[in-house]
């Protein structure tokens, strides 16, 4: 390796400085156009006086309380009749009230109100009911999912994580994932895509690559995914005795056996006529380790497993890295409303716009993406009978300008369209950017550690307290609710 002198280095370092110092002192204040991207430097002014970077205060977070998630003292017992189950979280909505509220009009109070009719008695009832939460990357890894999940299944019932992905490619706190090298993945928000489209409710969905040597001597290819609970994720996600594997596509024999904890438990085969199908399987108490093994000459759709208990709420994570949540008009209906109805989906929550924010070139560009988002909830509210649907906005999101971070413009217009289509569609809007302090709050949620440094994502803490900002507004909503309904049945009892 070639070794150089301090005097050269200095020298290449001056020669360097000499160079871009008179491209950063004449540079336009908009920067130059390279290829289509814009190249911003310090303006000079700038360079030799820094701005100083005002912290916004977000004091009023110290009152949100995160506290007692885990709830310890959860009895295994996953048939339990009790309507209440552990206890609510402290809320914090009085002390942030204007921050938390769901944002909805009629139709949307109506269609929420369904939900919350549900909800009310459904543990005594010994019913289930899913929320989906579909998202980007903000709830990746089951981030925001996961706590909000365990306070809602801490006091209305429920266990278990809910559906998983059949491969699962991040990260994650909920649960333990395995599989062969032959299951590949296929998703809607990437490169590798089903050319049906029937990727059902996890808009992804996985297939096992045929083995030639089998394919030429006409044997099955074996294929497994194993299973194991969470050492990590919360109380109530790591116990779950019901397991239902989705599956689509099946059009030649396929067998299937399961292996709990190390010992075969059954066999059984997939229904091979080709439509949306799902299999369950009973245990008696939370397998330490799930195997489910495939042998077939042609591999069948896995579109997901959902882990659950006997009753209460199932809450599923759907993260999309990179999507902006555009893609759910393009699915095939048929296996999406399948697993909906099996399912039995109350409740959907839509978290996207972070990635499309970076993009915004005009107002025009941005009522675009808000009309295309109201399509993608007019597709799922028809596509799961009619759910409730709650859209959680974009996050402040903040970018280097002129040496300070600042607020992407176009969020708060984005948030205006993305709310005003959202209410014409039936839905209820949460304003997470105003929850977290409004313009330019990210910067103070980084300085606070809860946000990373790419002044867009969440870290752990800041996840906790914007999940529970949002559990605040769900629950000061149902509160609300269930007020109106005792007034409703005392001024009946009255008349």
């Amino acid at each position: 390796m070639k070794e150089y002198r301090p005097i050269n280095v200095l020298f290449f370092l001056l020669l360097t400085c000499s160079l871009l110092l008179p491209i950063v002192y004449f540079a336009p204040d908009d920067g130059y156009e390279i290829f289509g991207k814009n190249l911003k430097f310090l303006t000079w002014e700038n360079l030799i006086t820094p701005k100083n970077q005002q912290k916004k205060n977000i004091d009023f977070l110290d009152d949100v309380d995160v506290s007692d998630i885990n709830d310890e003292s959860f009895n295994a017992r996953l048939d339990s009749s009790k309507a209440e189950l552990g206890l609510p979280s402290k809320s914090s909505v009085l002390a942030v009230a204007s921050q938390t509220h769901l944002e909805q009009n009629d139709e949307a109070k109506v269609n929420l109100s369904t939900f919350f009719s549900t909800l009310r008695n459904i543990t005594s009832r010994k019913e289930k009911i899913s929320i989906f939460h579909y998202g980007d990357s903000q709830i990746e890894g089951d981030r925001m999912t996961a706590f909000i999940r365990q306070r809602l299944q801490s006091q209305f019932g429920g266990a278990g994580p809910g559906l998983i992905p059949s491969i699962n490619v991040y990260s994650t706190i909920s649960f333990g994932h395995n599989y062969s090298g032959n299951f590949k993945r296929k998703i809607i928000f990437g490169k590798e895509k089903l050319s049906s489209k029937k990727y059902g409710a996890m808009l992804s969905a996985a297939i096992f690559e045929i083995d030639s040597f089998a394919f030429k001597q006409k044997i099955p290819t074996e294929a497994w995914i194993e299973l194991t609970p969470s050492t990590k994720g919360y109380s109530r996600c790591k116990a779950y005795t019901n397991v239902n594997l989705f599956y689509t596509d099946c059009i030649d024999t396929c067998a299937i056996e399961v292996f709990l904890n190390g010992e075969l438990y059954s066999s059984d085969s997939l229904v091979n006529d080709g439509s949306p199908h799902k299999i369950s399987f009973k245990f008696p108490t939370t397998p330490k380790k799930l195997r489910l093994v495939f042998k077939s000459k042609s591999s069948p759709t896995i579109n997901g497993i959902s882990l659950e208990g006997d009753v209460g709420i199932q809450m599923n994570n759907v993260a999309m890295r990179g999507s902006s949540g555009t893609q759910f008009t393009s699915l095939e209906g048929e296996t999406f409303s399948f697993m909906h109805r099996s399912l039995k989906t109350g409740l959907v929550i839509m978290q996207f716009g972070g990635n499309s924010i970076p993009f915004f070139k005009d107002s025009i560009s941005v009522r675009s993406y808000a009309r295309r988002f109201k399509r993608q909830i007019e597709f799922v509210k028809k596509c799961t009978d009619n759910a409730a649907i709650i859209v959680i906005g974009p996050s402040d999101m903040s970018q280097l300008q002129d040496g300070i971070y600042e607020t992407y413009p176009f969020i708060p217009y984005c948030i205006k369209q993305m709310k005003k289509e959202t209410l014409d569609a039936g839905g209820s809007y949460w304003d997470l950017y105003n929850a977290m302090g409004g313009k330019d709050s990210m910067f103070a949620w980084v300085e606070n550690n809860l946000a990373g440094k790419d002044y867009v994502h969440f870290t752990t803490k800041g996840s906790k307290k914007a999940s529970q900002l949002f559990y605040d507004a769900f629950i000061d909503a149902y509160n609300n609710w269930a007020e109106n309904l005792k007034v409703e049945t005392v001024e009946e009892i009255n008349e």
